[in-house]
């Protein structure tokens, strides 16, 4: 994959991952151990991870540039 396409694969793999992780607390927290308890997860997940993609393309920009003035260079 070229190099221009990393910004993306980022974003897609770290929404993914943290939407995972989030939607399986936040499912835990809702339902406990139930039976079923994957498929409740995954059926939240999916529709997180597909707001969460965009959302952190959109938003990486403007937190790049608030890190940036709130840290100074060594």
């Amino acid at each position: 994959m070229p190099q221009r396409f990393a910004p993306y694969l980022f974003g897609l793999l770290l929404s993914g991952m943290m939407s995972f992780i989030v939607s399986g607390i936040a499912t835990f927290r809702a339902t406990g151990m139930v039976d079923g308890f994957f498929g409740l997860w995954i059926g939240a997940w999916l529709p997180s991870w597909a707001a969460a993609f965009p959302t952190v393309l959109l938003a990486a920009p403007l937190v790049r540039r608030i890190v940036a003035a709130v840290t100074r260079s060594a």
